[in-house]
């Protein structure tokens, strides 16, 4: 492991590079591996998924966050511009770079798609086709994060969506919601196709700050030094909304959130662990880096709002989640409940909410992999995932038992877990925000916090706990794989609760520069 990061520091200003096209290039390697070589086809996914890892975390180790600013840059020139803006080098261009709150997504992203990897060992139809759309989907994940150009944003962006109707289409499952079959096809349309509403939001709004700019070029750092003087408060607080919804559907934003349950349910689950885990935040993200960072006084009108939607979001979500008997449905709108505290941290638009709810964003992202980790493995084994059904699988499952209880904990806030540092911070950002307001919210908050202790205590007790029906005697517990995959994330929970500044001070490297932008920030 040192030769490799020995390796890497020599070749800096290539890593995000490397970052990008390795999943690419095992997408391609695999295109040439015979489909039923199975061995073949999961060596070669595994061994991609760790040396992406090993990237992942060599950029959030070697990022200074002492230096603040964009790092890791590169930039290549692909199109030139036509027309009037293709005078000198105006060109379309893959600029790469990692401020703090891209580095700690990448992490969680190198993170997830290890152990995404390790827990679809078991997947045995259409492997090599599995694998393939699961590198195109994470190739654009990192694309999201490391990209400085909105051209190549949108196109990443859209490049991490698309295949999660072929994954879910094609390799989900049927689900049950209150008493109704819904089809993984039915989850897989519905999915894109509420996606795909959001990003025509996006894609108009990134056309007008192309054209309201004038400069020609779709750089982020370029368009940032002109957004003063090109875009007026009226300008921004016309297409600030297009953004904050745009890219708030996929974050999973009250009342645009439908899709998101019934995707994570039908997912495979690989797919729901980077759906939940990854994918939802992609939406955050795009709010941070393209919404408050480019037009920063139309956040600062319409932040209240989505405040008061994260809030909803927050108690709508538990409250549904006490509702439902499918487990991946529990986790599902828990999901959406804790995707609330994200944006409620954004909305605050000060340093204690804004780090919090990118900490969250990672918390998250670990927590809700570890439980649809977990949640596949009780599948594999009973085949089902009612909790109306499942009773007392603590004493055959006694490990499996334990992993839940740990995402369980880490979901209900316990200290010492990651979720706890990371709604605390929140919640005093909110408290600190919009006066009465944000005492109001930030109480609705801690409600919201105590609602998701009540249903995940329920669900610990009803489907661990008690007594075990004679059906479920010949289980078996968790395999070597499945147990390494959620040991590494079980590992990042405990040392993000009990070691949160590392995490911290880069986070704040990247959120104070775009709150110095916005003339409100608190």
């Amino acid at each position: 492991m040192v030769g490799v990061l020995v390796v890497l520091e020599g070749m800096d200003s290539f890593v995000l590079l490397c970052l990008l096209g390795l999943p690419m290039l095992g997408a391609v390697i695999l295109l040439f591996v015979p489909a039923g070589a199975l061995k073949v086809v999961k060596v070669v996914a595994v061994t991609v998924s760790f040396v992406v890892a090993v990237l992942a975390i060599y950029i959030f180790v070697s990022f200074d966050e002492t230096a603040g600013a964009v790092q890791f840059q590169k930039i290549y020139r692909w199109l030139p511009l036509p027309g009037p803006w293709g005078a000198g080098d105006n060109a379309i261009t893959l600029s790469l770079g990692v401020d703090g709150v891209g580095a700690t997504m990448v992490l969680l992203t190198g993170i997830v798609m290890l152990t995404g990897t390790l827990i679809s060992w078991n997947v045995s139809e259409a492997t090599k086709d599995f694998f393939i759309l699961y590198f195109v989907l994470l190739a654009g994940v990192f694309g999201v994060f490391i990209t400085f150009d909105l051209f190549f944003f949108f196109l990443f962006y859209e490049l991490s969506v698309l295949p999660m109707y072929l994954l879910i289409g094609k390799w989900g499952s049927t689900s049950q919601f209150k008493g109704f079959a819904r089809t993984k096809e039915y989850s897989a349309m519905k999915l894109t196709l509420v996606l795909v509403a959001g990003s025509v939001l996006i894609w108009i709004a990134i056309i007008a700050i192309f054209f309201q700019a004038g400069i020609g070029t779709f750089s982020i750092l370029e368009i940032q030094e002109v957004s003063n003087s090109a875009f007026s408060p009226t300008f921004q607080n016309i297409f600030f909304p297009l953004l904050m919804v745009g890219f708030g559907i996929l974050a999973g934003l009250w009342p645009f959130h439908t899709w998101s349950p019934d995707g994570h349910v039908a997912a495979p689950t690989a797919v729901s662990m980077v759906h939940a885990g990854v994918l939802m935040k992609l939406g955050a993200f795009g709010i941070i880096r393209v919404g408050l960072v480019l037009m920063p006084i139309g956040a600062e009108t319409w932040m209240p709002l989505l405040i008061v939607l994260g809030a909803v979001n927050v108690i709508y979500g538990a409250v549904s989640a006490m509702g439902q008997t499918d487990l991946k449905y529990v986790i599902g709108y828990s999901s959406v409940s804790h995707m609330g505290y994200v944006l409620m941290g954004i909305a605050t638009l000060n340093v204690l909410g804004m780090s919090g709810a990118v900490l969250q964003m990672f918390s998250h992202g670990i927590m809700t992999a570890l439980f649809f980790a977990v949640a596949g493995m009780i599948y594999d084994r009973t085949h089902t995932r009612d909790t109306l059904v499942l009773e007392g699988m603590a004493k055959r499952m006694g490990v499996i038992s334990v992993l839940f209880t740990v995402a369980g904990l880490t979901s209900l806030g316990l200290p010492g877990m990651s979720g706890f540092v990371a709604e605390l911070l929140v919640f005093l950002g909110v408290f600190q925000s919009y006066g009465i307001l944000g005492t109001v919210l930030g109480s609705l908050a801690v409600v919201g916090a105590a609602l998701t202790a009540i249903y995940i205590l329920r669900l610990l007790s009803k489907v661990f706990f008690g007594p075990t029906p004679a059906m479920w005697e010949s289980q078996t517990d968790s395999g070597s794989r499945e147990l390494l995959a959620a040991g590494i994330l079980v590992a990042i929970i405990f040392s993000v609760g009990l070691w949160p500044f590392p995490y911290i001070e880069v986070i704040e490297s990247g959120v104070n520069p775009i709150l110095a932008m916005i003339p409100g920030a608190r």
